[in-house]
């Protein structure tokens, strides 16, 4: 049975009702594919009424937040399950190891431009559509990696493939989590999905290194991928509801299409099914009865429309429900609008506090083959067990992480006087989201310099493996907590198009960290460990608590100029 709400205002303009009014039973045969298409909008004239941010259950929360964590498991287990098998594809394709590694450059260059086609593309077309693409074409390029023995070309080609299927789930699971919570809540649901993403770094190297040690052959890494690919595809499509503003608002419109999950679609047709069923046994008699309801319908379903232009606006601005219609507009994938982030000043401290941590830490997991393997005489297996230790740390960084971002947010809610808000949350135009989501990190960075200036100074002097591994674990929490505030942050001050903001955010986080990679052993044979490690630190360090300083005393006025500038 259906209802549509209608507002009633008396005369004297203070008695404002709801009603509701029952709509008639669908309508039969002719009028099917109409009502699916309309859509029913509530107009509110001069209401104050609040709106949830996200009206998805907690249940519904809790499983969004581990299933993106799994499915953003594409991006790092597919890297690092690459780093200890290097040596057995240089053998298997008939190459250099140099040759090698430019497969690892490629995936990380093409790591922070993929995501800059996809994710502002889910912000009009919706998530789920581009969860399915991408994770479809990492899929075909697993299985296309499992068939390849011999050509390097082919292997150059579908881990460039692979890397784009994979590399845009991570910025568009930031922006699901900004879909379905408020700003006060996000560091508690960032927090489990990253720490159940960041496994991948955990576990990627020692499947890498079992493998070499049960088969000698790097096909089973594949392999592995390929299996992963299918569970990832298989469970968005059955269970990932779409959750993209624009399509759905907060979540109260239903999603049509492929819009909606597997498993709605088989239920609807399964209903509909049942539907004519009933029809064809109802006869003459609900043919007329069905013609009754259809003039009935034609009046009922269409919505109020504002009469001005105003009117609609202040609605659209009230109820994120407003003019949505389940169904997501599929645009031309423009990298631009990314791109051009990065030249705010606002946003490109922003995206360089994101940046240089991931690029520090990407730096220390490539270089750890090459240090416990030569330098420590570990074998496959046990180099592939040595990134346990930094991988537990990023585990850990992601829950301390989340801990500290609402934390520091409801303090600078409070302390600013705003009441945090857990259901509607704050309007972030009016409130310091600098201020709140930077408390705490020039602390961090200050001894980060230390930490990371004496990982370098450990592998130079051939300290003992522990003091590395708790070197390791430090650095690896440090600088997950710092990605994970201000990539939350460059989502906090985009509302609009989170989507976008994550893309801007891959782009420079990837393209870092490729100049490193690129330039690492070049420069340890030229100064070693020690000095590179340092240089990284004080770079790391310095400017982090420089831009750090300069946010929280510019941040705000910068951003509320950009957002003026663009509004005109």
């Amino acid at each position: 049975m259906k209802f549509r709400l209608m507002r009633k205002t008396f005369p004297n303009g203070k008695d404002v009702t709801d009603e509701a009014t029952q709509l008639p039973e669908e309508p039969r045969q002719g009028l099917r594919t109409a009502q699916k298409d309309a859509q029913v909008i509530v107009q509110y004239e001069g209401s104050t009424q609040e709106f949830p941010h996200s009206v998805f259950s907690d249940a519904m929360i809790v499983y969004l937040t581990y299933l993106l964590g799994y499915l953003a498991l594409a991006s790092s287990l597919t890297a690092t399950i690459y780093f200890p098998i290097i040596d057995l594809l240089s053998e298997r394709y008939h190459t250099s190891v140099q040759a090698i590694n430019l497969t690892i450059t490629l995936y990380v260059i093409l790591q922070g431009i993929a995501p800059s086609f996809f994710s502002p593309l889910s912000d009009t077309f919706g998530r789920r559509p581009v969860f399915l693409i991408t994770f479809t074409i990492y899929l075909l390029a697993g299985v296309g990696l499992v068939a390849n023995t011999t050509s390097y070309a082919a292997l150059i080609v579908l881990r460039g493939l692979q890397s784009v299927g994979g590399s845009a789930v991570l910025s568009l699971s930031y922006a699901v989590v900004a879909d379905i919570v408020p700003h006060s809540r996000r560091g508690s649901v960032l927090g489990p999905m990253l720490a159940a993403t960041n496994l991948g770094p955990c576990i990627g190297p020692v499947v890498g290194g079992g493998a070499i040690l049960a088969s000698g052959n790097p096909r089973w890494c594949f392999v592995a991928l390929v299996i992963f690919g299918a569970s990832g595809l298989l469970l968005i499509g059955w269970t990932m509801p779409e959750t993209g503003r624009p399509v759905v608002g907060n979540g109260a419109v239903q999603a049509r299409g492929i819009w909606s999950t597997w498993w709605q679609l088989a239920k609807s047709a399964a209903r509909h099914r049942k539907t004519d069923v009933q029809d064809d046994s109802s006869g003459e008699l609900e043919k007329g009865r069905g013609g009754s309801r259809e003039n009935e319908e034609i009046i009922s379903t269409p919505a109020l429309k504002p009469n001005t232009k105003s009117a609609s606006a202040s609605l659209a601005a009230e109820d994120p429900n407003f003019g949505k219609t389940g169904r997501g507009k599929l645009s031309i994938p423009n990298p631009f609008p990314s791109v051009r982030l990065i030249f705010h000043k606002d946003t490109a401290l922003i995206l360089w506090l994101c940046a240089t941590p991931y690029a520090v830490w990407y730096c220390i997991q490539t270089s750890i083959p090459l240090i416990y393997g030569p330098g420590y005489g570990f074998n496959d297996l046990e180099v592939g067990l040595s990134f346990l230790a930094g991988g537990a740390g990023v585990i850990a960084g992601g829950f301390i992480g989340g801990r500290l971002m609402d934390w520091s947010f409801k303090k600078t809610a409070i302390k600013a006087g705003f009441s945090p808000d857990n259901r509607k949350g704050i309007d972030i135009n009016c409130f310091p989201i600098e201020e709140a989501r930077s408390t705490g990190s020039i602390p961090i960075m200050l001894v980060s310099m230390f930490a990371v200036g004496g990982y370098g100074w450990a592998v130079h002097t051939h300290a003992h493996p522990a003091i590395l591994f708790i070197l390791q674990f430090y650095i690896g929490a440090k600088c997950t907590v710092l990605h994970q505030i201000y990539s939350a942050l460059i989502v906090d001050i985009n509302p609009s198009s989170p989507g976008t903001a994550g893309a801007s955010n891959n782009i420079c986080r990837c393209t870092l960290s490729a100049i490193l990679v690129a330039v690492l052993q070049p420069v340890v044979k030229a100064i070693g460990y020690s000095w590179l490690f340092t240089i990284l630190a004080l770079i790391e360090g310095l400017s982090g608590m420089a831009a750090v300083w300069t946010l929280r005393k510019q941040g705000w006025e910068w951003r509320k100029k950009r957002i003026g500038q663009s509004s005109l």
